[in-house]
């Protein structure tokens, strides 16, 4: 492992996928939650710091404070935990109202300046290269290269393909009416939405980019979201566009390739029923 310099008792505990986990006392004496990997690609945890501060920035909902960055570690802010209540989801729900509502500069990169340049879910990098509309991008930068992912790594069938490529044809007419850049946090599955011990939210391990709000909600219904509570919250600060229900499907079906590409399974027949729900 590697530890920020310093440092002194050191606990793994649990957490990590594909990262080591620790609970870290540094030099200065405060805890830190550390993160650490041997084979960490260039740049990668300067990437998450970059966009842990982005998220940060418009103060609509709690993201751990970055304490120190190097090219194979990443320690933030000691969080302890608890269980989200009922005020908590409904903080997740209008905070995420608001930051998606905080904007990005365009779909795509962040401008995170040189780390910003890609999205890792896993193990998997998808392109953040600006496009010029959110069909675009979402066909050409996210379910294009997690398709070809998940064809090179056999985690979908050819029958799975040809409904993915099918969305893609028919993409701009799926994809719902125009929205500005929204500031995701990329990966917001349930897992990735740490409560503390006052039943408060905080939002962690993102994979930031500049893209439509409705991917975010997806993806935190899909593997079981903690509460109605957070949607309803959400919708009250700032209502979803006519038909967002159909649209469901449509923007689960990243996630479900990037885990048809990594885990393999059942996922690719999951990836190819979202598709063919989302073409009608």
């Amino acid at each position: 492992m590697s530890l920020p310099p310093g440092a002194g008792e050191a606990v793994q505990i649990g957490g990590g996928d594909i990262n080591q986990a620790w609970r870290v006392r540094l030099a200065d004496g405060r805890r830190a939650f550390v993160k650490t990997r041997p084979d960490a690609g260039e740049g990668e945890y300067e990437r998450e710091a970059a966009a842990l501060r982005w998220l940060a920035q418009p103060g609509s909902l709690q993201v751990p404070q970055v304490l120190e960055v190097g090219p194979d570690y990443l320690a933030l802010e000691w969080i302890e935990h608890g269980s989200l209540d009922q005020a908590g989801a409904r903080e997740l729900g209008s905070g995420l109202a608001a930051l998606h509502a905080a904007g990005a500069p365009e779909f795509g990169d962040p401008g995170l300046g040189a780390v910003g340049g890609q999205s890792v879910i896993g193990s998997l990098a998808l392109p953040n290269d600006p496009a010029p509309d959110w069909p675009t991008f979402y066909s050409e930068r996210r379910l294009l290269p997690a398709l070809a992912a998940a064809l090179a790594r056999d985690g979908i069938s050819s029958s799975g393909a040809r409904a993915v490529e099918a969305v893609c044809e028919r993409i701009a007419e799926l994809c719902g009416p125009p929205e500005p850049p929204a500031r995701l946090h990329g990966d917001l599955w349930s897992g990735n939405v740490l409560a503390d011990a006052h039943g408060r939210p905080w939002l962690i391990d993102p994979t930031a980019y500049g893209g439509h709000r409705e991917i975010d909600l997806a993806m935190l219904r899909l593997f079981g979201a903690p509460s109605q509570s957070i949607f309803d919250a959400y919708e009250e600060a700032s209502p979803l566009a006519d038909g967002w229900r159909r649209r469901v499907p449509l923007y689960q079906l990243l996630p479900l390739l990037v885990h048809a590409a990594l885990f393999g399974g059942s996922y690719g027949a999951a990836a190819e029923r979202a598709a063919r729900q989302s073409l009608g």
